[in-house]
Order: structure tokens, then sequence, then C-alpha cells
């Protein structure tokens, strides 16, 4: 399935989910339900349980107002009035342990759902999350996984009192036919309005979970991007944003409240039309001595029991038509496959110094224009190589395709000569340490950041790779040391500080080949001699691909390779390159431009 346009921020939103979609989210309700059938099946024999003790209520209820009114003594009274009072402890335990099951069995599919795509999320190319809207995504997660669960709660709960419902008409018919045409003559009514209400309820539940998965996108920008919203002045920008879609959700809430309003009030008039008809013909009956007056006041009981599982039916049949939607939504991310993934007989990764190669490489974003375009380049064994090169001449790029976050469109790219589509990812992913351009880190303890590839490391190899990496100093100054949490995405700590602790992560995973991604790119020119020597010391020996543009960060590298249109231009020393090649010279030059043009 190709990437979900509505995912993104830039797509337009999906007009309404097709018949096959709705069937998926059926389908996808009735297979997370499946492995806890047990819980269903225990949910209804509870259900039979409630049902039997509520049903034989109005019949005690009838039989000792008969008695009352004829007998002489109240001896029979008082044999009803302890049956009633046992009915209604059957009841009531029954009424708990079926709700229970409901909870228990809704309450597990939510997790299993969430875990579910959460995990699948996570096994879903970097192609996909480039345009997939993080906001669209949570409220995937969340909100629509919130309207599977009660369609869930509701189930056996429903299902107990349709077998009411079914209990309550073979015991009217099975007294009086006659009767009981009267108090359920309205059923056929209710089936008509709650096909209609449902028909037109499904778009509108479907307009409510998009609109509210584009305010959550909205929100999550606010929040995120809260750094930049602040710099520039720009609050009363994003809360307008956020006025225009929380009135959309409004207006679309408004219109599933105004279907609700006129339906769920019939299901409370319908069955009171039936106690009227009751009312007219039992009493005729009863004087002409038919019927006794017990029978009426149960059969009057039998319609009031009809209340609530009509509203208990209203209240699914104006749940499924969101949960449908939400589960279709759902659908559409766990239907997308994941492009990059383990081919069949993928192997581990073997034993070697670590050498890469790029042999006559050509990638290309989404199909648009090649950033790499024939791409030769050997990084040997142990080697530390440097990529320079202009804005958009594929410096990132090649670092994104060794660990294979992409697959080439032509050629290859292999670690010690095996290519790495033929690796299984997760060992080569683990022979791969990266330090990106924008530091990400983990709203936990600076050790579990650190940790991050192996979290039952223990605390001294954390601090070697820490000193290492420049870190250890400033960590044992923080206030609980390597137990301090670093807060949201890390912004407690100066850039500096997230990139050496970022730099001290790859060094814990001890990869076979590492990446830095411009990783001195948040750091002040002035303070970047303080991780250069953590730098040149965790790149010893190791094969090492050195993303940068400032000279002091490239002279760290064995070698240097300009890039240019997707092609190496140039090849050799830092010292070599600045006699022979105008072009890296150049290169510098706008480097040393930016810096100077940095906030100090």
């Amino acid at each position: 399935m190709p990437d979900d346009p509505s995912l993104t921020s830039e797509g337009p939103p999906s007009e309404g989910l097709t018949s096959e979609q709705r069937r998926a989210g059926w389908r996808l309700m009735r297979a997370a339900v499946a492995p806890h059938r047990s819980w269903v099946v225990f949910g209804i024999l509870a259900g039979l349980g409630w049902t039997a003790a509520r049903v034989t209520v109005p019949l005690a209820i009838g039989k000792a107002v008969d008695d009352g009114v004829e007998a002489t003594t109240d001896s029979r009274l008082g044999f009803w009035v302890g049956a009633l009072l046992a009915l209604g402890a059957i009841q009531a335990a029954f009424t708990g342990v079926r709700r229970f099951a409901a909870f228990r069995l809704a309450l597990r599919v939510e997790t299993d759902l969430r875990m579910r795509l959460v995990a699948h999320l996570q096994q879903l190319h970097f192609a996909f999350h480039d345009h997939a809207q993080t906001g669209q995504l949570m409220a995937r997660a969340n909100s629509d996984i919130a309207q599977v669960q009660n369609v869930v709660l509701l189930i056996p709960l429903t299902i107990a009192s349709t077998l009411t419902m079914i209990a309550v008409a073979v015991v009217l018919v099975l007294r009086d036919p006659l009767l009981a045409m009267f108090a359920l003559v309205t059923l056929p009514m209710l089936q008509i309005a709650a096909t209609r209400f449902s028909h037109r309820m499904f778009p509108i539940g479907l307009a409510q979970q998009e609109k509210l998965a584009e305010l959550s996108g909205v929100v999550e920008e606010s929040i995120t991007g809260i750094r930049v919203v602040k710099g520039f002045g720009a609050e009363r920008r994003q809360l307008e944003r956020l006025d225009v879609e929380a009135d959309a959700v409004y207006r679309r809430s408004l219109d599933a409240a105004y279907l609700r309003a006129w339906f769920l009030p019939l299901i409370d008039l319908l069955p009171t039309l039936g106690l009227v008809g009751i009312l007219w013909y039992g009493g005729h009956q009863v004087l002409d001595g038919a019927l006794s007056i017990g029978d009426v006041i149960a059969a009057n009981f039998y319609v009031l029991m009809l209340i609530w599982p009509l509203r208990m039916l209203g209240m699914l049949l104006g749940q499924i038509p969101r949960a449908i939607a939400s589960a279709g939504r759902i659908h559409e991310v766990l239907a997308t496959e994941p492009v990059i993934a383990d081919r069949p007989g993928a192997r581990a990764l073997p034993d070697g110094p670590g050498e890469v190669r790029f042999e006559g490489v050509r990638f290309a974003y989404g199909g648009g224009r090649p950033v790499l375009d024939g791409l030769d380049l050997v990084i040997r064994g142990g080697e530390a190589v440097a990529l320079v090169g202009a804005t958009a001449s594929g410096k990132t790029t090649v670092a994104r395709l060794v660990p294979r976050f992409y697959d080439v469109d032509e050629g290859r790219v292999l670690i010690d000569g095996v290519d790495v589509r033929d690796v299984r990812l997760h060992d080569l992913r683990r022979s791969i340490g990266l330090v990106f351009e924008d530091t990400f880190l983990f709203s936990e303890s600076v050790r579990a950041n650190v940790a991050f590839a192996d979290p039952d490391a223990p605390i001294d190899a954390v601090r070697t790779a820490a000193r290492l990496a420049g870190a250890d100093e400033f960590v044992s100054a923080l206030p609980d040391g390597y137990e301090t949490l670093v807060g949201q995405h890390g912004y407690t700590l100066s850039g500096g500080q997230r990139q050496r602790l970022a730099i001290a992560r790859a060094v814990l995973a001890d990869p076979r080949v590492l990446i830095l991604d411009d990783a001195t790119s948040s750091v002040d020119p002035s303070k970047e001699h303080e991780i250069r020597a953590a730098l040149a010391e965790v790149m010893h020996g190791r094969t090492t691909l050195v993303i940068a543009h400032r000279p002091a960060t490239i002279a760290l590298a064995d070698r240097v390779v300009l890039l240019d249109g997707g092609r190496v231009i140039a090849d050799g020393t830092h010292d070599e390159l600045l006699v022979t090649s105008e072009q890296y010279r150049a290169v510098l030059a706008r480097a040393e431009v930016d810096d100077v043009r940095e906030p100090s």
C-alpha cells in the first residue's frame, strides 16, 4: 500500500472510507477480539445468567401481586419477597461478572492494538515517516484505538441486553400473543430508525476522527516546535490554526449530537407507546376476567425492561460508525508494508575491518531528481573519511544509505564485501554507530540515554563511553550525575553537551562503522576544540564517515572526498585538496562565512 497522503500535513484529507476499507475495519476489529474470544464467551454466559434472573423478576412480582390479592394470609407473599431478594442478589452477582468480562476484554484489545500499531510504525521505512505527520499517527494510536475499545466494551453488554429483549419477547408471546403484539409493536419502527441513524452517522463519525487527527497535528506541532513559535512571536498564528481545527471538530461533533438528539429520545418514546397499548388492552382483559392484575403488572415491567437494552443498542449503533471509521484509519497504517525489510535468506554481517564500498550508486528521494548519480567510493577498514560538498551535494544521503535507511535505485552499497541488502537489518544497524546533526535525547536519565543501544550496560562502561566522548566531566557535575533526567529532547542541556552524549551513545554500541553526520554543527566554533580531541580518540582505528564543513573537523579525517552532483569530484588529504581543488577551497570559504554569521 502506498504512503497514505492523509497522514501528512501537506496531503489532501481522506474524502471517506471505501467499502473495502469499511470491511477492513470490521476485519481488524474481529481480528483484535479473536484472541480473547474466551472472555467474550465468559461474558455471554454471565449475560445469560443475568438475563435469566432479570426476566424472572417480573414473573415473581406478578405472582406476588396475585397471591397478595387472593390470599388470606401473608405466607405466600413472604415467599415471593424472599424469592425477589434472591433473584436480585443473583442478578447483582452476574452484573459484576459480565461487566468485569466486558472491561477486561476491551482493555486487552486496546492494549494489543496499540502495541501492534506502535510496533508496526517502528518497522516502517524512513520514507513513510518523512511524509507522515506525527499528530496524525498519534491520533490513530490514541483516539482511533479508543473508539474501537468503546465498541468492544459494549459487545458483551449489548449481547446480554439483546438476550433480555429476546427473552422478554418469548415470555410475552407465550403468556398472551395479543398482549405481546401491543408491547412489541414499536420494535420494527425502532429497527427502521436505527438503520437510518447508522447510515447517517457513519460519514459524520469518519469526519470526526479525521478532524480530531488534524487537531492533534496542530497541537503536536505547537508543542514540539514551541521554541520556533516563541522565537518568531507566532503564538497568535498557532492559536488561529488551533481555533480553525477545534471549530471543525466542534461542528462535526455537533452534527453527531444532533443525530443522537432525535434518535435516543425515540428509544425512550417507543417503549412508552407499548406501555399505553398494554394498559389499554390489559385493562380491558382484567375487567373481562381474561387476565389477572399480576399478568398486566408483569407485562408492564417487561416493557420497562426493554428501555435499557434499547438504549444500549442505540449507544452501540452510535459508536459503531466511528469505530469502523477508526479501525479503517488504523488499517491504513497497518496495511502499509515496510519497504526496507530483511530479504529472504538475509544473514549476519561477517567479520571484517569495516570496509565500506559504493559501486555505481544512483539514488533519488521519492522518484525525484537523483541525489547520487553513479557514485563510486571506497572507505578502507579503520580509515576516517570526511565527506565535503555544497548543500544538496549528497553528503547526508551517503550516510543514510550505509545503515540502509533507504535502498539504492541502482548500484550497491557493501560493508566488508557484502551488499547491505543481504544483511539482517538488526545486525547491520547494530554494527553502525550514528551521531546525527539533529541530536535527539530521550526524556530519561543520562545513563539511559548513553546506554540506549545496551540498556544492561554496567555503569563503568557508560562512564568509559562518556569519558571518550568528553562528557564525563560535565555529567559528573550534574545534580544526580548519571541518573540526572535530561528533560524533553534533552533541552535542559546545551547543544554541545547533547552532542557529546550522542557521541557517547554511539561509542557504547562499539560499532564497526561510525557515522558522524555534521556532529559538531550545534557546537559553537569557539568551543569545538572541546570535543575534537574526544572525536579523534573515538575515531582511532575505527572506520569513520565524517560529514562536515568546518576545516578543524575535516582535519580529523585521513582522507577528504569532495562531492558535487552526487559524484566524487576530488579525493585526497585536506592539505592536498587545499592546493589542488579550487572548488574545495570555495566550499570551505563558504562554510567559514556561515560560521561567522552564526550567533556566539
